[in-house]
């Protein structure tokens, strides 16, 4: 992916309107849904729409930046603390549950750029890289399964990312999930119960 704006050397000045900028879009995005208008953005901030686009050419731009944000401030801490974990595996399933406490949390986010998976691919290059890294620790230990690779790692976050459109923003039952997958992905399965299994928002199905 193309150096964005955002990521280019600036005065501080410019920096601290990005911040801003950055800042009033979760918010609003979290209060008001995906179709979210750049104006209310600007607005929220307190920049004009002028210093919006200077900064940020499109929605899309706006939407990236502050993905890769939530990521550096709240998955980056956890993998870094996977990649000294002496058990990998243990390590990965830590990852995938940091990775999905953000999509819950900024689930009008995703949805904003749904659909764009190469934009996604490649806004989480650094993360994937852990991920296999994590993944052939585990392998060599013996606790992570042999013939999984990084591919699957990354649908398997595809697919833990779809099933928490299923759950309420600010649910934790996205952990069910996470579960699942830990049991799939580890060559012993741990004795445990599941985490609570909730209903899907407005469908009536049985538990």
């Amino acid at each position: 992916m193309q150096e964005r704006a955002w990521r280019k050397p600036m005065r501080a000045d410019a920096a601290r309107n990005i911040e801003k900028i950055i800042t009033a879009a979760l918010e609003c995005f979290r209060e008001e849904g995906p179709h979210v208008s750049l104006k209310t953005v600007a607005d929220r901030a307190g920049v004009g729409p002028a210093t919006l686009f200077r900064n940020f050419a499109d929605k899309e731009e706006l939407v990236l930046a502050a993905i890769e944000r939530q990521l550096k401030v709240k998955v980056d801490p956890v993998t870094e603390l996977a990649l000294e974990n002496r058990d990998p595996a243990a390590g990965l399933v830590e990852v995938l549950g940091a990775v999905m406490q953000v999509a819950n949390e900024e689930h009008h986010l995703l949805s904003a750029v749904a659909g764009r998976r190469a934009l996604l691919v490649g806004l989480a290059g650094k993360l994937i890289e852990s991920m296999g890294v994590l993944l052939s620790r585990g392998q060599q230990q013996g606790t992570l399964r042999e013939e999984l690779r990084l591919i699957d790692m990354v649908r398997l976050v595809a697919m833990l990312i779809g099933a928490g459109d299923t759950v309420e923003p600010g649910s934790m039952a996205w952990q069910r999930y996470v579960a699942l997958v830990e049991d799939a992905i580890r060559t012993h399965r741990e004795d445990r119960p599941l985490p609570p299994l909730e209903p899907i928002p407005d469908v009536d199905l049985p538990l």
